[in-house]
């Protein structure tokens, strides 16, 4: 419990940053498989369609919880789910120590994807409830930005562990940290209408003359499913999220099998673009925060900002198919996740729903965009295995403005929830 009466200034901030490590150790625990990748095939005699398999078992079980586990945020509320969620997912990292086969390896990725799409859900309605309008496209950046210093983390911490110890031990390690976390998750994290150590002038801030409701009611799923900006937001993560799976899972493969990387080499430089993923997470929140100081609306700036980020992408698949210097494809690759980042797709549901949509919501896109993530890492593993990664990156190239055109179509005025909301047929 907490019982010191002190108030801390700008809590909010604090919280954020504790939901940007549940986020860091997310894709940690996440990645700790795709950087030994290369090193179980040969190890363990797995080729690259049992890695697709590996990972395509991941995803079944991601893809229905992140629908179910939005709709627990939304009942548990933020503070028990991640306690759950976040205890799972650390402890089913650690069974990897125990598997040989494809099938265990499988079995383990299963069990990890059905406790870590919570942390998504969570995090953005853990935005919802500590920040004004205003503020979360930036606070989800910074949330966000931990999937990506995870990411950056992974490469050459779980790399060094495995040529020190062994590779067993990686999975050991990254898992054991999300039970530290929760320990001090349980100590800090309360809603702002209860928390001791707020200020008053803070919570005025933060619902800027909203009424400081002792509970969110859940929306039921009837008015979800009528509500056209839910499917905007749902688009946007369908058409943008096989994006992510593909630089999470197979950019350290790509460059070991295109570019000549070692285990070692990964370790030292394939955590930058993860570090340009981080950068571009911050960046999408900060630079359209700072153009709304400037006069500009949300709308504007948010979908500006997209549109940027959606040019940037097929220039660096382009040059990332094209070039046989492994500098200038970690460069490129650096540039396209940094774009992708910009993109900010999970603050959407925070910025056009109301706050008993956001978890639901969160998990029903995620759970869609899971669903062509399947289907995408079966498509990618029989293209690189057959063919190379050239088909990959041209398909990836264009996703991000036709993303941009269905929220443009679908979502009428970013920041307006009032507007957003209204029933409209589909």
């Amino acid at each position: 419990m907490l019982k010191a009466k002190t108030k801390i200034r700008g809590l909010r901030w604090y919280i954020v940053i504790m939901l940007g490590i549940a986020s860091e150790l997310n894709y940690l625990d996440r990645l700790t498989l795709a950087v030994l990748a290369q090193t179980l095939e040969l190890e363990l005699n797995i080729t690259t369609a049992q890695y697709a398999n590996i990972t395509s078992a991941f995803l079944v079980s991601y893809t229905v919880m992140y629908a179910v586990s939005g709709r627990l945020v939304d009942w548990l509320g933020t503070r028990k789910s991640f306690s759950i969620f976040v205890s799972g997912w650390s402890i089913a990292t650690m069974l990897h120590f125990f598997a040989h086969t494809p099938f265990q390896f499988s079995v383990c990725r299963f069990l990890l994807g059905a406790t870590e799409p919570a942390n998504f859900p969570g995090g953005v309605k853990g935005v919802s409830e500590w920040f004004p309008m205003r503020e979360r496209a930036l606070a989800v950046g910074i949330f966000n930005a931990g999937t990506a210093v995870g990411s950056a983390l992974a490469a050459p911490t779980v790399a060094w562990i495995a040529l020190t110890w062994g590779w067993r031990y990686a999975f050991i390690v990254v898992g054991g940290l999300g039970l530290i976390w929760v320990f001090f998750w349980l100590l800090l994290y309360r809603r702002p209408q209860e928390h001791p150590r707020i200020t008053d002038e803070e919570k005025n801030y933060i619902f800027e003359g909203q009424p400081v409701q002792a509970a969110t009611p859940t929306v039921p799923w009837s008015q979800i499913f009528r509500t056209r900006a839910v499917w905007g937001c749902v688009a946007a993560r369908m058409l943008t999220d096989p994006i992510s799976y593909l630089f999470a899972f197979w950019t350290p493969k790509y460059l070991q099998q295109t570019q000549g990387f070692n285990l070692a080499d990964v370790g030292k430089y394939s955590w930058i673009p993860f570090a340009a993923l981080a950068v571009g997470n911050i960046l999408g929140g900060l630079i359209p925060n700072r153009l709304v100081r400037r006069g500009w609306s949300l709308n504007r700036s948010r979908k500006t900002v997209m549109f940027v980020a959606s040019c940037m992408t097929p220039v660096c698949c382009l040059i990332i198919v094209t070039t046989n210097v492994p500098a200038l494809a970690v460069g490129m690759i650096s540039v396209a996740m940094l774009a992708h980042a910009l993109w900010a797709n999970m603050t959407l549901p925070a910025e056009v729903l109301p706050r008993g949509m956001i978890g639901s919501v969160t998990g029903l896109a995620g759970a869609l965009g899971g669903i062509i993530g399947i289907i995408s890492q079966q498509l990618i593993g029989w293209t690189v295995q057959n063919v190379s990664y050239t088909p990959v990156f041209a398909v990836c190239a264009f996703m991000p403005m036709l993303a941009l055109g269905a929220v443009h179509l679908l979502i009428r005025t970013i920041g307006q929830p009032g507007e957003s909301t209204q029933l409209r047929a589909v």
